[in-house]
């Protein structure tokens, strides 16, 4: 066969067959994309308006937090090393509990305006966000009883920084463990123990704070003395020592009252005690005891006062040495009555029997 009649024999296509078809199917794309431009120009704006906005919002918000952290630590640089900043501020603890209360409003401020704004882009999309919603909360549900000892101790180092019950620089007993606070966290608080020794005590565990460095403190000094002594004397030996520390460094910024003898707190046959207290500054009591007991024992000495646990009171004329002091005692076997004697003395033989 011919390619000639191979070539009629072959169909021949109908003119401009695919070229109608593309045609077609370019007006028809071009037709739904000239539908629903609209709808995704607003879609994609709503999009970029809510992205905007929450990251506007956040950045704002962030910087007066931290505008407001910074001027609460700049007010507490200015009287740092004052008579007033050591009475009233300690400029670590503050920058602390202002840097932990800053970063935990940072995040949650951070967490609610990026949810919200994600939860916004979702709806956007016209997705349903019940089914969402209700997984994420079962979710939750399952985490939080999965990490309820985290989640605890974060809630308690929240309310405690908020509270202001301890701080850096405070001494504390949290019953678990006491010493000097040298870290606040919001999970973990960090206690210098009386040894040295490092305790790490989560929020969680602790029931119960009593701290040693709020408000005031009292030293609490007992001076023992002979029952002996002239009582107004000593009250006034101790009176004088403790005017003096009053007005020597740095006692006079320690000592927030006069230091008041309270009356004798027992009376022995051997002894009798004076009972010595002064308000401190909080967390200055053991100093100052210490300061005071030094003094006042230098001023008895000084006044010929004795205290229990002296030396003990010499007699003027030593008394004649007992001649007898050096002899034994009798022993009751130099008597050959006595009974000890009698006792031990040999049995004699018994005497033949001449009758045999």
């Amino acid at each position: 066969m011919s390619l000639s009649a191979l070539l009629a024999a072959a169909p021949s296509p109908e003119p401009g067959g695919s070229l109608d078809e593309a045609a077609k199917q370019a007006g028809n794309a071009a037709s739904w994309v000239e539908q629903n431009w609209s709808t995704w120009l607003n879609t994609g704006l709503r999009i970029v308006l809510i992205a905007a906005i929450a990251i506007a919002l956040r950045i704002a918000v962030r910087r007066t937090l931290t505008k407001l952290i910074e001027r609460m630590n700049r007010s507490a640089q200015a009287v740092e090393g004052t008579a007033l900043g050591g009475l009233l501020v300690n400029a670590e603890r503050r920058r602390q509990r202002s840097e932990a209360i800053g970063s935990v409003l940072r995040s949650v401020a951070s967490f609610l305006i990026l949810g919200t704004a994600a939860l916004m882009i979702l709806g956007a999309f016209e997705i349903n966000l019940a089914p969402l919603l209700a997984s994420a909360g079962v979710a939750g549900v399952a985490l939080g009883f999965g990490a309820r000892n985290l989640v605890t101790d974060f809630l308690s180092g929240v309310f405690m920084i908020l509270e202001d019950q301890y701080g850096v620089g405070d001494t504390i007993d949290a019953g678990v463990a006491s010493g000097e606070v040298i870290e606040v966290g919001l999970r973990v608080t960090k206690l210098r123990g009386d040894n040295g020794e490092i305790w790490y005590v989560r929020n969680g565990e602790v029931k119960r704070i009593g701290n040693l460095s709020q408000g005031w403190s009292t030293a609490g000094v007992d001076v023992q003395v002979r029952p002996t002594e002239d009582l107004d004397r000593v009250r006034a030996v101790i009176t004088e020592a403790a005017q003096l520390m009053a007005k020597d460094d740095p006692w006079t910024e320690r000592l927030w009252g006069p230091v008041e003898i309270l009356g004798l707190d027992s009376v022995l046959l051997d002894s009798m005690t004076v009972r010595v207290t002064a308000k401190t500054m909080p967390g200055k009591a053991l100093g100052v005891e210490r300061e005071l007991r030094w003094r006042i024992k230098r001023a008895f000495d000084e006044a010929g006062i004795r205290m229990v646990g002296g030396i003990p009171a010499q007699p003027d004329e030593p008394s004649a040495a007992d001649p007898t002091a050096a002899m034994a005692a009798p022993s009751v076997y130099a008597s050959a009555t006595s009974p000890q004697s009698l006792a031990t003395t040999p049995i004699p033989p018994a005497a033949p029997n001449l009758m045999k």
